[in-house]
């Protein structure tokens, strides 16, 4: 959309900055950690451990911390247990949110989201409030280099459902939560640079916010992924340029 900035797009900016290191380190180590549990501790027979191994390769995290990682999600380590869980509720200007979180203790994440959403001029819903809003998607992440219309030949002709262009920042290709991978590994033989894979919540439709309302959603947005138990944020509203 021109003249307007996904959330997902910020926030890459962001961390390209290096302002968020510390906790995308401690982010990514809890979802290899998952992943290596859930799926065992081979990438080429565990897709989200894969995915997660090369979010922390362009992450520069260190070797060393990705195996120990690893090793406490399938046993060889003592480490901590860690449980999924996803809230949904409303931020300013009406904006609908997910918020994925890792935590080892429930009752504290739930305490924390509830305050981080009171505190940002949000509230939290019941499960299924916003969940209607947004569909469950893959997201890879293209960098940029090629045109559009080249990443969307190529990107349809391997079972993607859409492209989504992010100006100097590259492509977003969506699939089929099932497709994820396949369209991934088929990008990277074309010659595309992925950059990142996952599954997201993608909004149905999305709200504009500009001014002051924008600037109290980022707030609110800002504080949850601040949260050391929150995993991702995924929101229905875009920022218009000022």
């Amino acid at each position: 959309m021109a003249g307007h900035n996904r959330w997902t797009k910020i926030k890459r900016q962001k961390e390209a900055m290096g302002a968020t290191k510390g906790k995308l380190f401690t982010k990514l180590i809890r979802e290899i950690t998952i992943a290596a549990r859930d799926g065992g501790g081979d990438p080429a027979h565990n897709h989200r451990l894969r995915a997660a191994m090369e979010a922390a390769r362009a992450a520069n995290m260190p070797s060393e911390n990705v195996q120990r990682a690893i090793k406490k999600g399938i046993g060889e380590l003592d480490g901590v247990a860690y449980e999924e869980i996803t809230y949904e509720g409303y931020g300013p200007a009406g904006v609908a949110l997910i918020v994925e979180c890792v935590t080892d203790n429930r009752n504290r994440t739930a305490g924390e989201v509830r305050h981080l959403f009171g505190k940002g001029g949000g509230n939290l819903g019941e499960n299924g409030s916003v969940a209607w809003m947004f569909d469950r998607v893959g997201m890879i992440h293209v960098a940029p280099g090629r045109s559009e219309d080249e990443v969307m030949e190529i990107a349809i002709e391997a079972g993607a459902s859409d492209v989504i262009g992010l100006d100097e920042d590259g492509f977003e290709v969506r699939t089929e939560m099932s497709d994820l991978h396949e369209v991934a590994e088929a990008l990277i033989a074309r010659g595309l640079e992925v950059r990142e894979r996952k599954l997201i919540y993608a909004p149905k439709t999305e709200v504009t916010v500009e001014g002051e309302q924008a600037a109290q959603v980022l707030k609110l947005v800002e504080l949850l992924e601040d949260c050391d138990d929150v995993q991702e944020v995924h929101g229905n509203f875009v920022v218009a340029d000022p």
